[in-house]
């Protein structure tokens, strides 16, 4: 080899070498929570105006509450916005994005395109999914659908991975992705949620969480730029001031590599922090026992119908599926074009349920073929009730619906409906009475479907509005569990307020069998009976559920009052004073709505499922 031959050689090497110690470089914009007339419409535009004058970044992404409600002309308008970036941008979506999507999570997934996504540049793989929950309120819990995804991916690949929440117990199976973080290869993940920068580490795997792009009282508009290197990592803050754009020095450096993972679990896969109720919980009371258990690999956020012979279900990947009530063994199941959150509703052989591909469906209950079909303007996130031959369901389109059970043909529709609807009504025969995320209970003629009267939540946020709550009715009085964390009496004929208890209920209600007593849950871990015929309190109980958020209606049997919690347990409580009869544990996330198969005096069997897929028919 000549020397100048030597020096080319020795050139291209050097050159490779720094080729290969190039950075990733890319911003990051989080929480930026896009509200029609807000603030932050302002603050993202600067954000992209200046990233769109550099010339030193690879891509952008964005980590989360992109939307401040989720709604279709929210998503719709940030993905104008984000498309006016210069640089390919990547989205995962945030609880704000999936909570009060009134298209039950597909619109985002139709105006991006998806919910997960995996790319590689220079030699890093960046993995992003969704954080949930999907639509029930509810702590985070990555849905077992991105879990699938996971799992599916080539493990031991350098990879960083991107979510709206902290990978910890604010994620309720935090463990199990942690877990599978280690095995794709994760080295560092990246969040939002909490609006400020915060460094973390989840088990070893370094982590940090982005400000939201929004101003606050002590920064202006900003975002985030990261610079990956081949084994570390520097972030730091640019904040866009009106007259000026200041890159802050790097606020978080840190060093990358391999992690194992070296958690002890228990024999029932979890973790020495786990910090709630554990299984063991169901050794001490044996009288409740699991007859059968199923787990469906997609979230399961409806309760059940059943003839005493099948048990009809839904799932948040559009399956209906009827499994045996004797032992959950599969006898058919039917997959739809959209994900499905309405509790089924069965009469006869008609097996009724609404679908976010903008259809109410009634399915042979026997074989699962379809009967008829009902096409709304928008998704249908809404539960059913069957009710003097006629089915009664809310939409996301402004339409409340009557229905004939036999052909679907519209009976009547009330079209002047603000906000989307959520719930199952309650229906009589003297009203239907439903809720909306636009703070209103409306009451309409079972028969016509005219106004009888609106209701409306003094609290001016859509998030107090009585929309997940179902209601219930006794003494002439509707009863409704609000966010605002009040119980409202509000009289059925009239629509007048008549009382409020503060403090006592978040979205969760129930009604006795006899119909004398109001059950309600508070967001501290307590539980209270009121008489429904003056609301005055006759006890409160103490759960130990510690914080909890489920909306999931209260259930009184002749063995006790079932207590559903947001983190996979069962909990019955003494009707005549409130003390505990057992607990017992599903899994890790929200209890769905109960189904009582029977209640006898040889004992109870009630059909429960979790949002992660878990379904048990207990008897007690």
């Amino acid at each position: 080899m000549t020397f100048r031959h030597l020096i080319v050689t020795l050139a291209a090497l050097s050159a490779l070498s720094l080729r290969a110690e190039e950075p990733v470089r890319f911003a990051f914009i989080t929480d930026n929570h896009y509200s029609a007339g807000s603030r932050s419409i302002t603050d993202l535009r600067r954000c992209i105006r200046d990233i769109n004058s550099r010339e030193d970044l690879d891509f952008v992404i964005m980590g989360g509450d992109i939307t401040d409600f989720g709604s279709d002309d929210e998503l719709a308008a940030v993905k104008v916005m984000l498309d006016s970036l210069s640089l390919d941008y990547y989205v995962v979506p945030g609880n704000h994005d999936a909570k009060w999507s009134e298209s039950g999570c597909n619109t985002f997934r139709k105006v991006f395109g998806y919910e997960q996504f995996a790319f590689e540049k220079k030699g890093w793989r960046f993995l992003g999914c969704s954080c949930g929950p999907d639509m029930r309120m509810a702590p985070a819990l990555l849905p077992q659908e991105s879990m699938e995804w996971l799992r599916s991916l080539e493990g031991g690949k350098k990879s960083i991975f991107i979510n709206h929440y902290p990978q910890d117990t604010s994620v309720l199976n935090y463990f199990d992705v942690t877990k599978e973080l280690k095995r794709v290869g994760v080295q560092f993940e990246i969040g939002g949620h909490w609006h400020r920068n915060t460094a973390l580490n989840y088990e070893g795997i370094p982590a940090v969480l982005g400000r939201s792009s929004m101003t606050d009282r002590s920064k202006p508009a900003g975002y985030n730029v990261f610079t990956v290197f081949e084994d570390s990592v520097t972030v730091a803050e640019r904040r866009l001031f009106p007259h000026s754009t200041v890159l802050m020095e790097p606020w978080y450096t840190a060093k990358l590599g391999p992690v194992r993972d070296t958690v002890t679990y228990d024999p029932d896969g979890l973790p020495a922090d786990y910090p709630w109720m554990r299984y063991d919980v169901n050794k001490k009371y044996p009288s409740v026992k699991e007859l059968w258990k199923i787990r469906e690999r997609a979230n399961v956020v409806a309760g059940f119908a059943s003839d005493g012979r099948a048990v009809y279900y839904t799932t948040a990947s559009g399956m209906v599926k009827a499994v045996s009530i004797d032992d959950g063994h599969e006898i058919w199941a039917k997959q739809f074009p959209g994900k499905i959150f309405s509790t089924p509703a069965l009469e006869g052989k008609y097996l009724v349920f609404g679908c976010t591909d903008g259809k109410v469906y009634a399915l042979n209950a026997k074989n699962g073929k379809t009967l008829w079909s009902h096409k709304a303007d928008k998704s249908i996130v809404a539960s059913p009730v069957i009710f003097d031959k006629k089915v009664f369901i809310g939409s996301s389109d402004g339409v409340f619906r009557a229905l004939s059970l036999k052909k679907g043909k519209l009976v009547w529709a009330f079209d002047k409906v603000e906000g989307f609807v959520e719930c199952r009504p309650f229906v009589d025969e003297e009203q239907v009475v439903f809720g909306t995320w636009a703070n209103r209970l409306y009451s309409l003629d079972p028969r016509t479907g005219d106004l009888q009267w609106v209701w409306q939540c003094k609290k001016p946020s859509r998030m107090y509005s009585p929309a997940a709550v179902w209601p219930v009715k006794s003494n002439g009085k509707i009863f409704i569990a609000v966010p605002d964390r009040s119980m409202y009496a509000i009289d059925a004929a009239t629509g007048k307020e008549v009382m409020e208890q503060p403090q006592s209920a978040r979205e969760a209600i129930g009604l006795s069998r006899d119909g004398k007593t109001v059950y309600t849950k508070s967001m501290w871990h307590k539980l209270f009976a009121f008489n429904a015929s003056d609301a005055s309190l006759k006890w409160s109980a103490e759960t130990g559920a510690g914080y909890e958020i489920g909306p999931t209606p209260i259930v009184e049997t002749s063995r006790g009052v079932l207590y559903p919690t947001d983190k996979g347990n069962l909990l019955s409580f003494s009707s005549e004073d409130g003390s505990l009869l057992w607990a017992h544990k599903i899994s890790i996330a929200l209890v769905n709505p109960l189904y009582v198969v029977s209640d006898t005096s040889g004992g109870c069997k009630v059909l429960v499922s979790t949002m992660d897929g878990v379904i048990t028919l207990l008897q007690f």
